[in-house]
């Protein structure tokens, strides 16, 4: 028998630390070739380590948070044959388990989501899983984007996988097995807490989120638009158009305003390097898409939008967000966004203050769509109104430019025809 030692690998771009996200595998399990044994994370892109090898897991390098170097022991395997340990080398010990929180844990601790409304939440009956409390489930991202559609906590789903990891027919047999019932506790004390440890995704954003903020003097601007014209347009570009060429939203009209609107203000389209005190204006149009997964909220990037049609970018918002619900996201498609655009869709609410994509200079937030009384030609009537929220980087743009840069952007979806006019 044999060692096999897996490394961190080299993510690339210089990069020298990755953080280890989570294990689908423990000591002692028995894994087969190209089964995935851990996911890491460098900036927003994660990638999956396959095993090359059969064998049985003998010791692993880090616990999940941790941030290991590129290169560093990341698992060692016992294997048939010789192995590639050198020989007198001592395999890693494995960490030490994380202490469980004292009280029990009713969702995901990498990822906390929010579970849609089902059955009153009962305590689950013993059989249903042999998971402890507080351990975290373990699934795919596209387990866990089904799960969420089902209303299905992952944490009383029982894994049948390797290391217990939650596989397609476990969400299925629950979901057929229906949750376990109990009587209402609505009224019942609770004292329960808690810590959720911010690794992975959740740890990106929240270290880019403060360095966007302590980085960037903000302020923000807030236009209402009437969009009753907008949306007229849009349903008779579906009725007709929609099955051939797909069905839009709002946010591919949205974006082909925006790529009009930068014409007359380029200054928008940009990015700081505040530390060499340089502004770089692009002539491309590389869209920043705010998307929300079941991780957090990750900003997809979709190249040249000045050089697509309106179905084109809506076909390429609609793949770069099912890539980064399923985990699939490449680096590309995850940076190098010059302008930004974040919606919250029908939550939109009223105002948002969205925070900037460091180092660009502005980001456009998209609020919902209510129909309101309006006074037009002396007459009240009901229109489609929507408030476009935005914010700019107050060390490059006046607010004077800001404010033109959103007129100019709202008398395009005012006359939408004006969005065909080149």
């Amino acid at each position: 028998m044999g060692v096999h030692v897996i490394k961190m690998p080299d993510i690339g771009e210089g990069i020298a630390e990755v953080e280890l996200v989570m294990w689908y595998v423990k000591v002692g399990d028995t894994v087969t070739e190209d089964l995935i044994l851990a996911d890491v994370m460098t900036e927003k892109a994660t990638i999956e380590i396959p095993s090359p090898v059969h064998g049985k897991v003998i010791s692993l390098g880090g616990a999940a948070g941790q941030v290991m170097a590129v290169g560093s022991d990341l698992i060692h395997i016992e294997v048939e044959g010789e192995g590639n340990l050198r020989a007198g080398a001592a395999p890693a010990a494995a960490p030490a388990a994380a202490p469980a929180p004292a009280a029990v844990v009713a969702a995901p601790v990498a990822a906390p989501v929010p579970v849609k409304a089902a059955a009153p939440a009962a305590p689950r009956a013993a059989s249903a899983t042999s998971r402890e409390a507080g351990e975290k489930p373990i699934a795919s991202p596209a387990i866990r984007r089904r799960a969420w559609d089902l209303g299905i906590e992952l944490q009383f789903v029982h894994g049948s996988g390797p290391a217990g990891r939650i596989v397609q027919e476990d969400l299925d047999a629950y979901a057929q097995r229906g949750a376990p019932q109990q009587a209402s506790s609505r009224y019942t004390e609770r004292h329960d807490e808690q810590n959720v440890p911010l690794i992975g995704l959740r740890r990106k954003i929240a270290q880019k989120m403060a360095e966007s903020k302590r980085r960037i003097p903000h302020f923000s601007y807030v236009e209402e638009i009437d969009v009753t014209e907008l949306e007229a347009l849009r349903a008779r570009l579906n009725e007709q158009w929609g099955k051939q060429r797909g069905r839009l939203t709002v946010l591919p009209l949205l974006m082909r305003a925006v790529v009009l609107a930068l014409r007359q203000f380029p200054q928008m389209n940009a990015r700081f390097d505040d530390d060499a005190g340089v502004v770089t204006q692009y002539g491309a149009v590389h869209m920043g898409v705010a998307t929300q997964t079941d991780a957090g909220l990750m900003v997809t990037v979709m190249r040249h939008a000045e050089a697509r049609d309106m179905w084109g970018s809506a076909a390429e918002v609609a793949r770069l967000a099912q890539a980064a619900r399923e985990g699939k996201a490449t680096r590309e498609e995850l940076s190098g966004s010059t302008i930004t655009i974040s919606s919250l869709g029908a939550l939109g609410g009223i105002v948002t203050t969205p925070v900037i994509n460091h180092p660009e200079v502005a980001i456009i937030g998209v609020n919902k769509i209510v129909e309101r009384p309006m006074i037009r030609n002396g007459g009240m009537v009901a229109r489609k109104m929507m408030n476009l929220s935005s914010s700019f980087d107050h060390r490059v743009v006046d607010g004077i430019h800001a404010a033109e840069f959103i007129q100019a952007i709202r008398a395009l979806l005012e006359c939408p025809a004006m969005l065909f006019v080149e």
